[in-house]
């Protein structure tokens, strides 16, 4: 997650779903209980994740997270998924699609965009 810069492009995936969004970071992440959507702290909203705010102030152990603008996403439900041994997923939180053509043309197809007009 600290490996995100301010105007980096990103593609969600999903585990067992899919892809779910394209965006780009507004902010490089930082700790969970300094984060702010709209001047309201993100652990004042009703969140998904459990116990997001244990261990918020130790810097080792703390949830951290980093704000992005959303330019395309589709619920979990129609997350976008073919098999195919071509199309690139992994368990890392940041990985990059550099040499991974199938699923760059995968997702400009599925979320009607250009990624290389996106990064320019």
């Amino acid at each position: 997650m600290l490996g995100f810069n301010s105007g980096d492009l990103i593609v969600s995936y999903l585990k067992r779903h899919g892809f779910v969004g394209v965006g780009r970071v507004k902010s490089r992440a930082g700790m969970i209980r300094d984060a702010k959507v709209d001047g309201k702290l993100l652990l004042s909203s009703p969140l998904r994740g459990k116990n997001m705010n244990d261990n918020s102030s130790d810097a080792l152990l703390s949830e951290y997270v980093c704000l992005v603008d959303w330019i395309k996403t589709v619920p979990r439900k129609s997350a976008k998924w073919r098999s195919s041994p071509k199309l690139y997923t992994t368990a890392h939180v940041r990985a990059s699609l550099d040499g991974q053509q199938e699923t760059v043309k995968f997702i400009e197809k599925e979320f009607g965009i250009r990624i290389s007009e996106l990064i320019a």
